[in-house]
Order: C-alpha cells, then structure tokens, then sequence
C-alpha cells in the first residue's frame, strides 16, 4: 500500500475517532469545567508525546518551533471556542458548525493568501452558510432571526475558524518539518496556554466521575496524541484539500454516534441545513480547488526526505506531497 493511501486511511480513522467523540465529551462536561478539560486532556496527551519522541527533543530548531507554536495556538483556540459552546448546544449541531473549518479553508487563502476562488468554490461557501443558517437559526421569528441563534453555535462558529487557519498551517508546518516535532510542538503549545486559560479564565470545577475519566483518557491519548501524530505524518502526504475532504466527515460520524448512543434527532429545518452545510464541503471541495492550498513555495524538506526514504509506491506520494501553495 501507497503511504499516499495508507495516509488517507488513517486519516478517515481519526476523523471517526474525532466525530465519536463529540457525544462523550458533551457528557462529561456535566461534571467538569470546559477550560480544565481541555488542559488535563492537552497536558496528559502531550505528556504521551514526548515519551513516544524523546529522542526528538534534542533535535528542534528555531523553524520547527516557530512553525509548532503557530499550530498549537490555533489549536488551543479551536478546542476552547468547541468545547465552551458544546455546552450550550448539541454534539450534532456542534459536529456540523466545526465542519464549516472545511468550507472556510479556500475562503481564508483567499483573504490572507490571495488565492483565487472559483465559482464553485463560491457556490460551496453560499450553500454552507445558508446551511449553518437553517441549522442554528430557529425560524418563526421576524427577519432574519439572528438574535436568536444559540450562544454555544456561536462560541462553535469562532472554533471552526481557528481550526481552518489550523489545517492550513499544519499543512505547511508539515511540509517542512519532521511531523514527530509539529505534533510535540503543537500539543505542547496548546497544553501550556490551555492550562493558563484554566487558572486564569474560569472557576474550576470537576466531579471525577466514569463520564470524565473515560473522556479524559479516549481523547487524550486517542484524538489528542494519536489523532494529531497521525495528521501531522499524514499531510506530508495529502494535499490539504484532501485532508479538509476527509475531515468534513467529522459531523456525519458524530450525528450517527449521537443518533444511535443518545437518539438525537434533526428536525425537518436543521436537517436540509445539516445537508446544505455538507453539499457546501462537497462541492468546495471537489469543484472549487483547482489551486495548491498550503502557503508556501516548494516541496518541504520534510515531505522531500520522507519521499526519498519510502521509493515502493510512491508514485502517488511524490504527487501528493506537493505542497499546495
């Protein structure tokens, strides 16, 4: 099997790992405070980390470092915006706003990155959008009815755009550096500012139930130390199109988890969103990206030596492995 394949399907493997678990941590948050979970989850992953790559601490450099901050940062502001709101709205409709990171990729290149967007991916971000406005924006009410839209999507919509800079400068930083760095680098980064965010920004509070523990110990070593490791080795190897692709399956393992552990349900009106929001990915995706997406110029140093290392079947790789500009 390819490295460009087994990339993929890894990265489908985690992206159900991540979606599975938006019904758990929504449960645990009953008997922990948001901003604490998240530090015991980040320090107790990256603790992990750095025993599975110990030998890699010696071997940081100054771009490596600036690189695993810039993720990390993004990172820690994505799970504090998801895991604020997720107690105030439900895993489905959580799952379905922080795929939105998907659709806001393109949009983000192209206000920061002046890459051009097509009419499709246009067509993607308009059809997202009226998407995420039918499934957080109850109707009945007069114009557009914004004012009543649920403060917890809103904190949710806020994670979505810090994960798309997130998977943009992942993609980068992966190019680039040796993936066992960026993802000490980046969980360590998120671990230290999310442990300050605890002390500093609310009344800790926790109860340690089942509930937290197994939360705590699935996301931690499993979305957290495994997860990231995974998508930083694999997106040496993926375009970041790829990878957004593969991600935006995220809400749809989650509203199956929560369909079948906790019988949620969509009404008439959520449920065209729900579906609005994924044709937007889908046609962002595989109509709107006729251009490299990662910042940058040529192939990373990184992805170049994995490329030289691992010849058999990589014929794929080395085309994967451009980075996408």
């Amino acid at each position: 099997m390819s490295r460009s394949r087994k990339a993929h399907l890894l990265l489908v493997l985690v992206t159900f790992l991540w979606g599975a678990t938006f019904v758990l941590v929504k449960d645990a948050l009953n008997d922990i405070s948001p901003f604490f979970f998240n530090a015991v989850r980040f320090c107790l992953g990256c603790a992990a980390l750095l025993l599975i790559y110990r030998k890699h601490l010696t071997r940081f450099t100054a771009g490596s470092l600036r690189s695993g901050v810039v993720v990390g940062i993004f990172l820690w502001l994505g799970y504090e915006f998801q895991n604020a709101g997720l107690r105030l709205t439900t895993p489905s409709k959580a799952a379905f706003i922080t795929g939105l990171a998907v659709v806001l990729v393109p949009l983000l290149l192209a206000i920061f990155w002046r890459k051009v967007v097509n009419a499709w991916a246009g067509a993607g971000v308009l059809s997202a959008f009226v998407g995420m406005y039918l499934l957080t924006v109850p109707g009945g009410g007069s114009g557009l009815n914004l004012q009543s839209m649920n403060r917890g999507d809103l904190l949710v919509l806020g994670a979505s755009i810090c994960f798309a800079f997130h998977i943009i400068f992942l993609g980068h930083a992966s190019q680039n550096h040796a993936y066992e760095q960026i993802a000490i680098l980046q969980t360590g980064a998120a671990a230290i500012l999310m442990s300050l965010t605890a002390v500093t920004a609310e009344k800790i509070s926790v109860v340690w139930s089942p509930a937290v523990i197994w939360a705590l110990v699935i996301t931690s070593l499993g979305c957290t130390a495994a997860g990231f490791t995974i998508q930083a080795w694999a997106q040496q190897f993926t375009p970041a199109t790829h990878t957004a692709l593969i991600v935006a399956l995220e809400p749809v393992f989650a509203w199956i988890v929560a369909f079948i552990m906790v019988h949620e349900r969509l009404g008439k009106r959520s449920g065209i969103g729900a579906v609005l929001m994924l044709a937007g990915v889908l046609i962002s995706e595989l109509k709107g990206r006729s251009e490299p997406t990662i910042p940058g110029g040529s192939i990373g140093p990184a992805a170049e030596e994995s490329s030289k290392k691992f010849s058999a079947g990589s014929e794929q790789a080395s085309a994967d492995a451009q980075p996408q500009s």
